[in-house]
């Protein structure tokens, strides 16, 4: 059976953060949801200390073989997510691992400790691709700051802490080996990169940030890519993400040393893609077993 920083998994598909809202399917599949529920352990959609409204709308645009979002972490914030989503979230049937941003490290350690209280809650992801206050660096885009962040977070809990990186650096595998040396558990890649579109119809920027970020099945090969580095510096399981649409996507990622997958944005397709990618990873690890040569030692 595979597990997670030891959170014992059914298998080894879960979702990335903020790309399905379990609160909002089951409103639409009720009950059933839980019977067939379709990842092996849920991530929260990114909360922050204070609520957000998110960015000005158009917030999704579509690319070729992806999409480009702005969302903009819309969230109740802290307050509001243990009072009304945490009650909801815990009657999930899978492990419950919430995603947490913050500007400055007293406000990740107030996220951190307020979240690790709760029993429901079996590990927390740090989403590090926010900006410093105090030196105006992006956390997650120097080795040293993310370093310093864990060392203040890791003594606030015993629960499993996996770090979210941005691929839109060029070292990713140093910033993972700051958050190793930082005490984090597991590294989680890659989050979106960055990029933009023109709405044709106008000339425009088509979304109303004028940027976002690009995922979908375009930037699995750089997924992969920065999997395949992270794995190579540092000793901690990975998470690995990135484009992931079938069965076959998830075998890449684990032959390249993800310990477990997430898959994203094809669930705005499929709400039910957790499941069906698992399945078909099951039958790919299957026959790969079966063509395996038998050795004759006689």
């Amino acid at each position: 059976m595979p597990e997670l920083c030891g959170i014992e998994l059914a298998h080894p598909v879960i979702n990335a953060s903020g790309t399905y809202d379990a609160i909002a399917a089951r409103k639409v599949f009720g009950d059933a949801l839980l019977d067939e529920f379709p990842f092996a352990a849920f991530v929260s959609k990114t909360i922050t200390p204070e609520p957000r409204t998110g960015n000005a709308p158009r917030r999704i645009w579509e690319t070729p073989s992806g999409m480009i979002n702005s969302i903009g972490l819309p969230n109740k914030g802290l307050e509001g997510f243990l009072a009304e989503d945490l009650p909801q979230l815990r009657e999930l049937p899978v492990p419950l691992i919430v995603s947490v941003m913050a500007t400055t490290r007293e406000e990740f350690a107030r996220c951190v400790e307020r979240i690790a209280r709760r029993r429901e809650v079996a590990a927390i992801e740090l989403n590090i691709s926010c900006p410093n206050v105090h030196s105006g660096l992006i956390v997650g885009e120097n080795p040293s700051e993310t370093e310093a962040l864990l060392q203040t977070l890791r003594p606030l809990s015993e629960k499993p802490l996996i770090v979210k990186l941005t691929p839109n650096v060029a070292d990713p595998a140093a910033v993972a080996a700051g958050a190793e040396r930082g005490g984090a558990d597991a590294i989680s890649l890659i989050n979106t990169l960055k990029g933009t579109a023109i709405d044709p119809a106008t000339g425009e920027p088509a979304l109303g940030n004028g940027y976002g970020g690009l995922s979908g099945p375009a930037v699995r090969p750089v997924a992969l890519e920065q999997v395949r580095s992270v794995r190579a510096t540092v000793d901690l399981p990975i998470v690995g993400m990135g484009g992931i649409s079938t069965g076959a996507d998830a075998a890449e990622f684990l032959a390249l040393g993800a310990s477990i997958v997430a898959v994203g944005t094809e669930n705005f397709r499929d709400p039910r893609a957790g499941s069906r990618v698992a399945q078909e990873l099951e039958s790919s690890l299957r026959r790969e077993r079966i063509s395996e040569p038998v050795l004759d030692l006689d």
